[in-house]
């Protein structure tokens, strides 16, 4: 598997697992209205998928399909119900049509992230190595250009690295605290854009808010109860995600997709049928020519009972042998050239088991040429 650390988040009293308080979640779809159209949205750390299922709702459902990634199986499961297409899986072992999703539901989770002899796999950065970081790098990618990103972290992962991606590639970035303040999580909304400068005064002040609300110098105003802006409108999806799968597969899962599938099993009768119909005796008995073509092609087989009792299971085949023919020429000053030739003889073989009862070769393996 690719996840390279648990869901930490300082969160032990629930197994590392927190989905967003409802009261944030209200409060934070109250900033989102819906284009008239149809929509793909996603959230590639669903839980139990009540987070994205309601922002679905909020969106209208009718126009909506919902996706979602989700690496517990239990909690994978309950999503299932929920979302349109759910995969039960770890991001990083997914592939996932990128810019198809209109909304980026991302509350992933918190934490160093491990090391191994490589380092830290699959992080691009210089800075601290966070999974909050690699789940951005990893999902970003997927949302479209002019879609609305809903990231949710603690405060204190915003240091100067990933402020500055957020700043080059969100606009009208805003960021409140959550309403659950336990895990002194926020939430920052933006508009995803082609990347830009950080030149301007509107974005150097975004960009020092969020720094100092990252180094904990100043604290975020709680998310409003009503939204006093114009919300962020997620826009209509261009066309369905093409690629939407997990990349491996658990031995658990591979065994349900085989029930699920059957494999070739349902369609037997076609890829298998002529093999299982008995096969009707020539009209008249074969010449020496047929008997070979069908001793190759391995049309003789089976059990063969003949008149006098006799029990055989035979096997027609085919092998090639050379024969060799010496010639022999005298040349104009007496002496004899010596000409061979070799030319390819296919022999036509039957094998038999004897399994006649009382005799003497039974049981053994006859070769009839």
């Amino acid at each position: 598997m690719a996840l390279m650390f648990p869901r930490l988040a300082r969160n032990f009293v629930k197994n590392g697992y927190f989905p967003t308080d409802e009261p944030t979640l209200e409060r934070a779809l109250g900033a989102l209205a819906p284009a008239d159209g149809p929509k793909c949205i996603l959230d590639p750390c669903a839980g139990e998928g009540v987070a994205i299922a309601e922002a679905a709702h909020a969106l209208g459902r009718e126009q909506v399909e919902a996706f979602a990634v989700e690496y517990d199986a239990e909690r994978a499961a309950h999503a299932r119900r929920l979302v349109d297409r759910c995969i039960h899986g770890d991001l990083m072992d997914t592939l996932i049509s990128r810019q198809t999703f209109g909304l980026l539901w991302l509350n992933p989770p918190y934490g160093d992230l491990s090391k191994d002899a490589n380092g830290n796999v699959g992080y691009q950065g210089q800075g601290r190595a966070r999974l909050e970081k690699l789940f951005y790098q990893r999902a970003l990618p997927l949302l479209q250009y002019g879609g609305v990103l809903v990231f949710i972290v603690p405060s204190y992962v915003l240091d100067a690295e990933l402020v500055g991606w957020l700043t080059r590639h969100l606009a009208d970035l805003r960021i409140y605290r959550a309403v659950e303040t336990q895990f002194k999580q926020v939430v920052v909304f933006g508009r995803r854009v082609r990347q830009r400068d950080q030149a301007s005064d509107s974005v150097k002040a975004v960009r020092g808010l969020l720094l100092q609300i990252g180094q904990g110098y100043v604290e975020a105003e709680e998310l409003p109860l009503e939204w006093p802006f114009l919300p962020y409108s997620v826009p209509t999806s261009p066309v369905e995600p093409e690629h939407f799968y997990r990349v491996t597969m658990e031995p658990e899962q591979f065994a349900d997709e085989v029930g699920r599938l059957q494999g070739l099993w349902p369609a037997i009768d076609t890829h298998l049928g002529a093999a299982q119909q008995s096969l009707r005796p020539p009209a008249r008995a074969l010449s020496h020519w047929h008997l070979a073509l069908a001793l190759a092609a391995g049309a003789i087989s089976g059990v063969v009972k003949s008149k006098a009792g006799r029990v055989l299971v035979v096997k027609g085949d085919t092998h090639k042998e050379k024969a060799l023919q010496t010639e022999y020429t005298e040349r104009d000053d007496g002496s004899v050239a010596e000409t061979r030739i070799l030319t390819d003889k296919f022999v036509p073989v039957i094998r038999a088991w004897d399994m006649t009862p009382s005799s003497p070769t039974r049981g053994e393996v006859l070769t009839i040429r």
